[in-house]
């Protein structure tokens, strides 16, 4: 608009000059080789225009004369550079496509019509393509040529970098990506994998300023910020525990704060304030942690927060948490097996029966069949228990890209990525997928030993042995008869038996309870659930040791 505002300007004051010189001529007289000229002024004024423009073409025309054979270079060279970078072009997206032999014919080319030294992306498209024909040696040349020049340093780093990742140099991958932060702080694969690389490495501290700075940079957001954060402060807190109990606090209480559903955070932090002696900032905080998220290592180390308690006061800590999430199996396992401790066993059975109720677990069966044992040490009703754990939902573990470990890291032993582990049922272990009990644990597995009472007995008769092995099938319908009856050896002898994947068990020899062997012992009985009558069954010398492991 202003352009075309100024061209009319121009033109009116052009037209208001001339018709100035119309109204108003003149005469312009000169002396040119001894003559006179004259001629109006009008006529002056466009001579001397013609004049001066025919000067300037003939100016023109001579640097142009002069110019040609730069130009016609500049020509040939501008033809080449443009040749140039459309094989440049063509030789990249080959590459991207995989096609390694129109990639390096499009390189040969390129390299004719540019300067490979002045320009970068035909040693990039060089080392891509080597990288396709799997002549590595020659790809990290061509990056470490790069790595030279400031303008690709970044880009040569990046490559560098996956060629040790790809042949395991973990070493060397960091320390290429540690470069390439130094430049770069914001690029995400560099951050992400000094961070890594620091966490694998236990250096906490450097790895919390690597998370500060990609959130200064925004490259993560704040709440994925605050979560790492979290993790990585349990982690140091759970490093320094037993060295530095201040320190652990305030790492701890800091990641609590920051993520309160981490268990693992509430856990470290209570633990140091319970070493300085701080038992009630370090109980609210698992109080908080377990309102969150109810979980059984919060429940032990809350009940327990006292060394010397006695059996009761931890059922009392333990009525306090429940109350904090009635209902919930781990608060109804909490009490059950503190009740338990305690020899409160209606209290016991009920919280127990609750918890199975709320959520049909492994465990829950497992600890019905310890207070059954405890209770009323019926063998039938602790096997149906038993049987009924075996086809239970199996507990949740720390499980993270299909590993499952006891205890709670910050990073995956797998993959290496932080905050990988999750509180949850191992996928393998669902219900209905397979056998849940491992036989490596005793406590899953529930073997049964049995053992003869290391006492001298005198040699069974064979109306005695035809007593023992009538009252063994009086008490188990399934169980197959005894074998015939040796004298026993001095020191005694053992035989152990393994509840089956489909809950029958194995025979065993019926015995009398023994105390104080620290595991408590069952009564065999005829049917199970009611006692024997009396005068049935072996005589005294001949009764064994039954215990569940």
């Amino acid at each position: 608009m202003l352009r075309i505002l100024a061209f009319f300007l121009i033109v009116l004051a052009a037209g208001i000059g001339f018709s100035w010189l119309a109204d108003n001529p003149g005469q312009v007289t000169f002396v040119w080789q001894g003559q006179n000229v004259e001629t109006s002024l009008m006529m002056f004024l466009i001579a001397l225009g013609a004049l001066i423009a025919a000067i300037l073409v003939v100016v023109w025309l001579v640097g142009a004369f002069f110019k040609t054979p730069g130009a016609i270079g500049s020509w040939w060279s501008t033809r080449n550079r443009d040749r140039g970078y459309r094989a440049l072009s063509a030789g990249i997206l080959a590459a991207g496509a995989g096609d390694a032999i129109e990639a390096r014919r499009m390189t040969k080319r390129s390299e004719k019509l540019l300067n490979a030294r002045k320009e970068p992306l035909i040693r990039f498209l060089d080392a891509q393509t080597a990288m396709i024909e799997g002549d590595h040696a020659r790809a990290r040349g061509a990056f470490e040529q790069m790595e030279r020049d400031p303008e690709t340093r970044l880009l040569a780093l990046r490559g560098l970098f996956l060629e040790a990742e790809r042949v395991g140099d973990e070493g060397a991958a960091r320390h290429y990506a540690e470069r390439a932060v130094r430049i770069a702080p914001h690029v995400p694969w560099a951050g992400g994998a000094v961070l890594e690389a620091k966490s694998l490495a236990g250096e906490w501290d450097g790895a919390l300023d690597i998370l500060e700075a990609q959130k200064n940079t925004r490259l993560i957001d704040r709440d994925e910020s605050k979560r790492l954060r979290a993790v990585l402060l349990t982690a140091k807190a759970m490093t320094v525990a037993e060295s530095n109990p201040s320190a652990a606090k305030a790492a701890g209480i800091e990641a609590q704060k920051l993520a309160p559903d981490l268990t693992p955070a509430a856990l470290v932090a209570a633990e140091a304030l319970f070493r300085l002696g701080d038992l009630r900032r370090g109980s609210k905080i698992l109080e908080s942690s377990w309102t969150h998220a109810p979980h059984p290592d919060i429940a032990e180390t809350y009940v327990r927060a006292r060394l010397g308690d006695s059996a009761e006061d931890r059922l009392k800590r333990a009525r306090k948490l429940h109350g904090l999430r009635p209902g919930n199996f781990e608060a109804e396992m909490c009490l059950a097996r503190a009740a338990l401790d305690a020899g409160d066993l209606e209290l016991a059975r009920k919280s127990a029966l609750a918890a199975v109720e709320a959520e049909p677990r492994e465990s829950g069966y497992l600890l019905l069949a310890d207070i059954e044992e405890e209770d009323t040490g019926e063998v039938g009703r602790v096997r149906e228990w038993l049987a009924k754990a075996i086809r239970a939902e199996r507990d949740p573990g720390w499980t993270a890209d299909g590993y499952v470990s006891k205890v709670w890291a910050p990073i995956s032993p797998v993959t290496g990525r932080l905050d990988a582990f999750r509180w949850k049922v191992p996928v393998e272990h669902m219900a209905g997928e397979g056998p849940l009990i491992e036989a490596e644990t005793a406590r899953d597995a529930k073997t049964i030993e049995v053992t003869e009472i290391p006492e001298p007995e005198p040699k069974r008769t064979d109306k005695a042995a035809e007593a023992l092995a009538s009252s063994v099938e009086a008490g188990n319908g399934d169980a197959e008869p005894a074998p015939a009856p040796t004298p026993a050896p001095s020191s005694g002898s053992q035989s152990t038996g393994t509840l089956a994947g489909n809950g029958a068990p194995t025979p065993f020899t019926p015995g009398d309870r023994k105390a104080g062997d620290g595991s408590a012992g069952v009564k065999n009985k005829p049917d199970g659930d009611k006692p024997a009558a009396s005068g049935a069954g072996p005589t005294s010398e001949d009764r064994k040791e039954a215990r569940f492991a």
